[in-house]
């Protein structure tokens, strides 16, 4: 049984004029307009036509098409959709799967293999089923999923989405989020000029579309508004409970139940028991601050900026930004407008490839295409998806034959390189000094690759603004002094420094078989089966677990939907064997990490160019990263095979 939705068409009829369509074409995407007009018209020959796509890359939506090919496009178009709106707003037949495949291949300019179809038309939805739901809940008998319990762990994308499922399937559950609402890091992270750097119409859920996004990037305030909105949309706020944080659980080997011991608002602690424990609680959750000495002798104010301090008021202000990372590429131009000085102190230089999008709006015009014009939506999602699934993987892989391993690790990569310098260079210009910072001494794909809209460097070349590159020795009760001496006075400090990568699930203790603690057994390389399951911990799943974080493309959320799922048919398992607990067994998960770092020895995020990396720990292991395609990713976690589990 998979689940029916509506949104897979359009949420909306046309009731709009002929000039009202005609305005909104102006601003369409035209590849998009061509799939949405053979879904209304139920004919396909304009795939056969002289008038197609170009080409195809990342934010870019028009498909390299000249201006009279899409004014002729447009023109049809309108004929098409007043022919569809004066019928009622009915669709003939849909296309048939060959006709997709050829639709898909006609979209991007290129050829989609045949063995990426099936995942394609899985996160598509163009028969309105999300097949991402259990579809086994009608076959297991009601009393026995209300018989067994799970609590997750943990409120934010994965949390959210886990108790949709659960509560899709009849399985009873409680979510405990330490923060006041949902969203994870969209509820923490609330510095100025937070915003995704995944374009919104692919991160979103695939049943849950939204048209409503008023930037291709959104900021803070409208994806946590999103997530709120899912809860209330699927009715399970009423399993949540907020301000309340875990602080331990263990697995009782008696009952074959989880004990969680939980921290409440008022200072107070209670133990919940269920059958299952979820933790949702990600990645990127615990802020890092370095121990830089004399940290703690600073006597204006300080954050990170990821308990950004709303009171903190920057304007003239003298302003001290350590680290150069995704959030400080975001937060600086903000604060640079604000300070009367800022200093920003980089350890190292980051790769930044261009989006002119970044900080677009979406046009009203778009978004009615979006909301009213059949399965548009859909192919705009796919649009989006396609040149960031695993194109870029094999950029990723180290050549060991390649000679100029000093600035790369592949013919493929060095291209990138020289792209990627090329626009650096565009925004520096003639200025020498600041090229020399900001051009990194490592290969591209090594470490997260930001994104541009000039922002950035054009921030770093303002006259309030200085650059030191160098990592910051000591702290003052007035200021910072570099590595090399140098010091500077400041009045605020922001920490953009990251997060405590490797210590999954911490500062919580988790406790399984015979009493082992989970972090003992990890030790400084935490690690699951596929990402989900742990040797030891029975009917113990992770989402966004150890070895799933992407580096080279596609949408987290695809992967936690993967995940998700493969979780529910965790669940599956168990009551259709009317067993009480599964267990990944040890030589499945060896077998499995043994794999993992031999793959991961091949990739460019062990390689001996890039320091500095979150991606790794301190013996350069990466542990935070899929090293795989993402097509492995969920063509491994759709099905669970029981001869990988020991049941009890």
């Amino acid at each position: 049984m998979s689940i029916a939705r509506s949104s897979s068409v359009s949420d909306l009829g046309i009731n709009s004029s002929d000039a009202e369509i005609a305005a909104a074409l102006e601003q369409a995407s035209i590849p998009c307009l061509m799939m949405s007009m053979i879904h209304m018209s139920g004919d396909a020959s304009i795939l056969d036509g002289q008038i197609r796509p170009a080409g195809v890359y990342i934010n870019e939506y028009q498909g390299y098409m000249p201006e009279q090919d899409k004014a002729q496009v447009r023109a049809q178009a309108l004929e098409v959709i007043k022919a569809y709106r004066d019928r009622g707003c009915t669709l003939p037949a849909p296309p048939d799967e060959e006709t997709i495949h050829r639709m898909m291949e006609f979209l991007v300019a290129q050829e989609v293999s045949m063995e990426y179809v099936p995942m394609l038309l899985e996160e598509m939805e163009l028969d309105g089923e999300d097949q991402r739901a259990a579809d086994w809940t009608l076959d297991i008998d009601s009393q026995v999923k209300e018989n067994f319990s799970v609590l997750i762990i943990g409120g934010g994308i994965s949390g959210v989405l886990s108790a949709i499922r659960l509560q899709e399937a009849g399985i009873p559950y409680v979510v405990i989020e330490k923060n006041a609402s949902v969203g994870g890091t969209w509820f923490e992270n609330r510095y100025p000029g937070a915003r995704v750097d995944v374009a919104n119409h692919l991160y979103c859920y695939s049943f849950e579309p939204a048209h409503h996004w008023s930037h291709y990037f959104s900021q803070q305030p409208e994806l946590q508004k999103y997530f709120e909105n899912c809860i209330d949309k699927y009715d399970v706020r009423k399993n949540f409970r907020f301000s309340t944080e875990v602080v331990a659980a263990a697995f009782d080997e008696e009952s074959g139940q989880w004990s969680t011991r939980v921290r409440c608002a008022d200072g107070s602690e209670e133990t919940l028991v269920s059958d299952a424990l979820i933790s949702a609680v990600g990645q990127l959750n615990r802020p890092s601050i370095p121990p830089i000495k004399g940290r703690e002798s600073f006597t204006g104010p300080h954050c990170h900026s990821a308990e950004w301090n709303r009171d903190m008021d920057c304007r003239g202000k003298k302003v001290a930004v350590v680290g150069t990372g995704a959030s400080a590429f975001q937060l600086a131009p903000e604060l640079a407008r604000q300070a009367a000085r800022l200093t920003v102190f980089q350890r190292s230089a980051n790769w930044m490839f261009e989006n002119s999008l970044y900080h677009e709006t979406v046009s009203e015009g778009k978004k009615w295409c979006l909301e009213h014009l059949p399965f548009y939506t859909r192919w705009f999602r796919f649009l989006i998806f396609w040149p960031a699934i695993d194109g870029a993987w094999e950029t990723a892989i180290v050549d060991p034959d390649w000679p100029h391993q000093e600035r790369s690790i592949n013919e493929a990569n060095d291209f990138i390189h020289q792209i990627f310098s090329d626009y650096i260079k565009s925004q520096v210009g003639d200025d020498e000094e600041l090229l020399d910072k900001v051009i990194p001494d490592s290969a591209p794909m090594g470490k997260r690759t930001l994104q541009d809209n000039g922002a950035w460097l054009q921030t770093l070349k303002r006259d309030n603004v200085e650059l030191i590159n160098e990592p910051v020795a000591e702290i003052t009760p007035t200021g910072l002094v570099s590595e090399s001496g140098r010091q500077v006075d400041a009045d605020i400090i922001i920490y953009a420094t990251g997060f405590k990568t490797n210590k999954f699930l911490w500062p919580m203790e988790i406790s399984g078989r015979n009493g082992v603690k989970l972090a003992q057994q990890w030790g400084e390389e935490p690690s699951a089966y596929l990402g989900v399951t742990v040797p030891n911990f029975p009917n113990f799943f992770l989402c966004f677990g150890p070895g799933t974080n992407l580096a080279f493309g596609g949408s987290i959320i695809f992967n936690i939907e993967c995940q998700v799922r493969y979780i529910m048919e965790c669940l599956h398992s168990l009551f259709t064997r009317q067993q009480k607990t599964l267990e990944c067994k040890q030589p499945v998960f060896d077998e499995y990490y043994r794999r993992f770092r031999e793959q991961h020895a091949q990739m460019i995020w062990e390689h001996k160019s890039i320091k500095y990396s979150f991606y790794t720990n301190e013996e350069g292991k990466c542990t935070l990263l899929w090293p795989w395609k993402i097509l492995q990713m969920w063509q491994w976690t759709r099905t669970v095979k029981p001869d990988d589990y020991q049941y009890e």
